[in-house]
């Protein structure tokens, strides 16, 4: 069974780049049609999609954050990672790495603050 587990810094200033890594065990981020995204849900609001990374390496943003987002892979360690620049207090919310709509990591919290 695929598990999914976001790690990173749980504070960031604003004006940096926040950056999460989701480390991916009991399946391979390069399996065939397989693709890994990145989800977040600001406090009190509802869960929003920032985008994913496919088994081949390409990646789809959600247009309204495709400006500042990055999403790589470390194929050697089975992760992936989201990258935000330009961070400010909108920006946070529970981050969270997904395989699919079944398999979701636990979430780990993110605080835009100076």
């Amino acid at each position: 069974q695929v598990q999914l587990q976001e790690s990173g810094p749980g504070l960031v200033k604003p004006s940096q780049t926040l950056s999460l890594t989701c480390t991916v065990s009991g399946g391979s981020i390069t399996t065939n049609y397989y693709y890994w995204s990145w989800i977040r849900q600001p406090p009190g609001k509802g869960l929003e999609w920032i985008g994913y990374i496919r088994y081949s390496g390409s990646t789809y943003y959600s247009p309204s954050l495709k400006s500042r987002t990055n999403i790589s892979r470390d194929t050697s360690k089975n992760q992936f990672t989201l990258q935000l620049s330009s961070v400010t207090p909108e920006d946070t919310g529970v981050y969270r790495c997904a395989f699919g709509a079944a398999y979701w990591g636990q979430g780990t919290q993110v605080t835009v603050s100076s």
